[in-house]
């Protein structure tokens, strides 16, 4: 196996040492703040299992393009004038996508420890309802 110029942890280190991380219980109290949305950039079979109540799904494979006005998959709320915390499930994709987010020009922050430890730390908790015609 050829040796990697960079580890994917080494990648989530470097983002973390240049972004805003949040802590789980500052999250919670940030979630009735209106001017507060909340990204979920874990894959939709993640979501599935649990998301936090009125975040925002964000595949992570569109995420940059879906922040870039002048992309052809620009969406609008990425242009509101909000503070935007990004999560995934441990935290690692959050802070890669937040560092490239931020070196792109986009403010934004991330969950530190992700949506594994959020509910042990008191966070709410949905279960989707599955749609019509999809498998459960």
């Amino acid at each position: 196996m050829p040796k990697l110029k960079i580890s994917s942890a080494d990648m989530v280190a470097s983002a973390r040492a240049r972004i805003k991380e949040i802590e789980t219980p500052d999250l919670i109290v940030m979630l009735d703040d209106p001017s507060v949305i909340v990204v979920d950039i874990r894959d939709i079979r993640e979501r599935q299992r649990g998301l936090i109540p009125g975040s925002f799904h964000a595949p992570r494979g569109m995420i940059e393009f879906w922040v870039d006005p002048d992309s052809p998959y620009f969406k609008p709320i990425f242009g509101e004038n909000k503070t935007f915390v990004f999560h995934c499930a441990s935290g690692w994709r959050s802070a890669i996508t937040t560092a490239t987010l931020q070196d792109m020009g986009f403010e934004a922050a991330h969950l530190k420890e992700g949506f594994s430890t959020w509910a042990e730390q008191g966070g709410p908790v949905e279960i989707p309802t599955p749609k019509a015609g999809t498998a459960k």
